[in-house]
């Protein structure tokens, strides 16, 4: 965390009450987060880590809260353009902000618009990859956080886990490649829907809190209209015994460093 705002400006760009600056660790990449309503997570960043985007290729976020995904693989990746799509106007317009910020509006378009309406927003078959940290929680399961942004990032309010699988066929191109992060235990329905879309499974990855506990997310690769063949990857282990990230999740937070 770099410092809070107090309704400053930095690069022209306003920096609102309770808001602050946190430091990617890529590429001097900085984003503007709101601790009291939603700051992204570990799933956002292994996700970007996860993602494979060749050499002017065109990539999709949905539901890209304040762009933390598109943000991030515009140092990760060769990507030619990335758009990301956020139905909420408060994290959009603050993913906005960092990209001004950022100085990135040459490789980055934020939209406001509702995910399930996408269709209507992007050309059909345009998108070489699309990528999605969708709401985990099925609209009965859990409580819903008081904060508004946190309920519709965690919850199945405004899209289920279909819409975000059957959108993402619409608009991605033959072999266009779909990247989520999500939770083990919906791998069933995952795989299922995707199948029922015509995205074949191609690559998944469990994510281990430590070695000796249970995955606590997965991560998945879909190729549009190809047949299933999956590979499962080696787990990615969070923490070492010592408490402390591992090897591999250091370099894929701070580049080794």
């Amino acid at each position: 965390m770099l410092e809070y705002g107090d309704g400053m400006r930095i690069n022209n760009v306003e920096i609102y009450d309770n808001e602050r600056i946190d430091d990617l660790h890529r590429d001097n990449l900085l984003i503007i987060q709101n601790p009291e309503k939603f700051c992204f997570g570990c799933d956002a960043v292994l996700l970007s880590y996860f993602v494979k985007i060749k050499k002017n290729e065109i990539a999709l976020d949905l539901g890209t809260g304040t762009g933390i995904i598109p943000i991030l693989l515009t140092a990760k990746t060769n990507g030619k353009f990335f758009y990301g799509l956020e139905i909420q106007e408060g994290p959009a317009q603050m993913a906005q902000r960092s990209v001004d910020l950022n100085n990135l509006r040459d490789k980055i378009e934020i939209k406001c618009g509702d995910l399930k309406l996408a269709c209507d927003i992007y050309k059909k078959s345009f998108f070489d990859v699309i990528t999605v940290n969708p709401p985990y929680i099925v609209t009965d399961g859990g409580l819903k956080n008081n904060f508004e942004a946190k309920a519709v990032a965690r919850h199945e309010v405004l899209c289920t886990l279909e819409d975000v699988i059957s959108v993402s066929s619409k608009l991605l191109k033959p072999n266009g490649r779909f990247y989520m992060v999500h939770r083990p235990h919906r791998l069933t329905d995952i795989i299922t829907l995707m199948a029922g879309y015509k995205l074949g499974a191609k690559t998944i990855q469990f994510v281990y809190p430590k070695i000796d506990k249970g995955p606590t997310m997965v991560l998945v690769e879909a190729v549009r209209g190809a047949k299933p063949m999956l590979n499962v990857l080696k787990p990615l282990i969070i923490y070492g015994a010592d408490g402390r990230y591992t090897d591999e999740i250091n370099d894929i937070y701070y580049g080794g460093c």
